[in-house]
């Protein structure tokens, strides 16, 4: 098994010389030019893990792994780094972050693995870039949000109880109500993200990753507005002539049927 997993590996850093240097369309790519096209090969990954479809998810991963070796080429041409110092790099980040399992620190929990985790990511990140330094400027907002919560509370910045949140979704909900009555705009979309924020944090006290769980949520609302409009077209109309009545008996059936 492990031959095989070296001469694939082996095969591939081939296939990518041969492309470098012989096909024009590899042969004009940057790091620049391939930022996007890794975004979205991300989430096509992203969408075959939600769907557990295992073949959708190696075929993902493969063109994933082929933007790591496209970058690690690209590396290589500039003098800079190769595949083999990317992952290098990456093992020996692994070892160090692992200190329960190649050092001699206790860890026997989840929670206490990742705390360990982002405190010995701190050490070894820039102290000029703090604690919430590492979250990367792009990752969108649902997500920084979790992360950003996620990393202040390994900094022990954090509620006492989970219990406790409640109360500032609480008060986030009552300020927004407040700015609603206002009609001042830009007001009132602060006081929705604050609501988002605490209600990402709620999440992430109650062990849900809030990505997912509105994921699953949007899946959920389109396959039941799906629903709809396929019934309304059945009955010769379109959800534009049909009351709010009629819709939320068709949302209804649709609901039942899950």
């Amino acid at each position: 098994m492990e031959d095989k997993r070296l001469k694939a590996t082996a095969r591939l850093l081939e296939v990518m010389n041969t492309l470098r240097r012989e096909c024009p369309w590899d042969r004009e790519q940057t790091f620049e030019s391939l930022r996007s096209n890794t975004i979205e090969e991300t989430y096509e990954l992203a969408d075959a893990i939600t769907d557990h479809n295992l073949e959708g998810i190696k075929e993902e991963l493969g063109d994933l792994l082929l933007h790591v070796v496209f970058y690690s080429k690209l590396g290589e041409e500039e003098g800079a780094f190769d595949f083999g110092d990317v992952a290098n790099a990456l093992c020996d980040k692994l070892i160090y972050r692992h200190p329960h399992v190649y050092g001699d620190i206790h860890a026997n929990t989840p929670d206490e693995v990742m705390a360990n985790w982002e405190a010995l990511k701190l050490r070894k990140k820039n102290r000029k870039s703090g604690t919430l330094g590492g979250v990367p400027r792009s990752l969108p907002a649902l997500v920084k949000a979790y992360r950003m919560g996620e990393k202040a509370a390994g900094a022990g910045f954090d509620w006492k109880q989970k219990e406790d949140v409640w109360e500032k979704v609480r008060e986030e909900l009552g300020e927004v109500e407040t700015e609603m009555k206002s009609g001042r705009k830009s007001d009132l979309e602060a006081e929705f993200g604050d609501l988002f924020f605490a209600l990402v944090n709620a999440a992430r006290l109650y062990g849900v990753d809030p990505e997912s769980a509105l994921a699953r949520t949007n899946n959920k609302f389109l396959h039941r507005f799906n629903y709809m409009e396929e019934q309304a077209a059945a009955q010769g109309h379109t959800l534009h002539e049909m009351t709010l009545d009629e819709m939320e008996a068709l949302w209804q059936q649709a609901k039942s049927k899950e």
